[in-house]
């Protein structure tokens, strides 16, 4: 569903060949099979082939760590919004996912890229009953729930994080992430794993600048449904 402030953006995965089509190709090419990408990504067999045959559609975190271990950007496989001036207004903010239907996770990007900065921030909308592969990367990344509740997983022990709560950790620990409500989960969510694809940041340091206007996002969580 499309909402009047928020256009809908599908970014990356609607055009032919889709995700897992080129991601098999990529494989095929440095002649690799699902368990060599499985063991070097720190995935299963089973959740790469999902991808490859377009059953499973992966969190951003999941697909850089398969795209470094086909040693291919995550700009040529998928290409989320830029934040193309200094501020940026809610009603101009699209929402994008990596894949077709109600089960994926969608996003809003917050941050913008300049040189030296460290940290991406997302808005993360998820549908009830979604979970994450567990995964573990270089960094660190706070979870902040704007509304509804979240299981997350963190070495094997849930916490149930409710409207309000936060967790802040190493994202070296493996974690994942589960919506075990009927309803959707919002999320804002900052870490400093490159989950945009941004390659060489732009702007100055000294002035750069990314305010988003917040009018109404609530409504825009019990709506948005990702096609």
């Amino acid at each position: 569903m499309k909402t009047e402030n928020a256009p809908e953006a599908r970014v990356g995965v609607g055009d032919p060949p889709p995700l897992g089509e080129r991601l098999r190709r990529r494989r095929k090419e440095l002649k690799l099979t699902l368990q060599n990408v499985a063991d070097r990504s720190g995935f299963s067999v089973g959740f790469i082939s999902q991808i490859e045959r377009g059953i499973t559609v992966p969190s951003l975190t999941s697909l850089i760590a398969v795209c470094r271990t086909l040693k291919v950007e995550i700009g040529t496989v998928f290409t989320p919004p830029n934040v193309a001036s200094p501020i940026t207004r809610r009603a101009h903010r699209p929402i994008y996912a990596l894949g077709d239907g109600d089960g994926n996770v969608s996003y809003e990007r917050l941050s913008a890229a300049f040189p030296g900065n460290v940290l991406r921030s997302t808005i993360i909308h998820e549908p009830p009953g979604r979970r994450s592969e567990p995964m573990s990367h270089e960094g660190e990344e706070i979870y902040f729930i704007l509304e509804g509740s979240l299981t997350l997983e963190i070495d094997g022990e849930r916490i149930v994080l409710e409207s309000g709560d936060s967790a802040h950790f190493p994202s070296t620990r493996t974690h994942a992430t589960w919506n075990h409500t009927s309803k959707p989960t919002t999320i804002l969510h900052t870490c400093t794993m490159d989950v945009f694809g941004d390659g060489e940041p732009s702007g100055d340091p000294d002035n750069s600048l990314a305010v988003t206007r917040g009018v109404g996002r609530r409504d825009i969580a019990k709506t948005h449904k990702p096609r």
